[in-house]
């Protein structure tokens, strides 16, 4: 079963048990439509019932049922928060997951072989793609003058080379 990574638990907040988590997902909106998520407690897959969310600045405070005091708090620092794949919000068509992304290979639609993505930057009006070959890092941006296909099931993408691209 696939899991997606939608935050990281990053300390105590408060007294009574509620964590505060770095929302590592473009709606942070998300957490109070769930009833549950993973934390992935070395290695393991633990399920923790929500009972509260509320938002403090660019972060999430989520209270979990059992987790009642700081010291169990600070006891699930640090780990991430998952949810199972088939509970993801549903995405608008042409846009994709960034682990759907990584390991995709990069051609141009001449068929030139530029690399595997192996990272999605975050900007401020568009995302890039960190493409990596044996020989150098590529920065694509991925707007639709340059990414012409994206096929997430068959891990290829087809990008149409612009002048000083690479």
């Amino acid at each position: 079963m696939d899991y997606l990574i939608i935050g990281k638990t990053i300390s105590a907040h408060g007294n009574k048990g509620e964590v505060k988590v770095m929302p590592l997902t473009d709606d942070i909106t998300r957490f109070k439509r769930l009833n549950y998520v993973y934390l992935d407690i070395r290695n393991e897959l633990k399920p923790f019932k929500i009972e509260n969310v509320w938002y403090h600045k660019n972060n999430v405070i989520i209270k979990f049922a059992g987790i009642d005091s700081i010291e169990d708090a600070e006891n699930i620092k640090d780990f991430y928060l998952k949810i199972k794949r088939e509970d993801a919000i549903e995405l608008p068509p042409g846009h994709f997951f960034i682990f759907e992304l990584i390991g995709c290979q990069v051609f141009t639609i001449d068929g030139y072989y530029l690399g595997k993505v192996n990272d999605v930057m975050k900007t401020g009006s568009n995302d890039v793609y960190v493409v990596e070959n044996e020989n150098k890092q590529i920065y694509i941006p991925a707007i639709k003058d340059v990414v012409k296909e994206v096929d997430v099931k068959n891990k290829l993408v087809k990008i149409k080379l612009i002048e000083g691209l690479i």
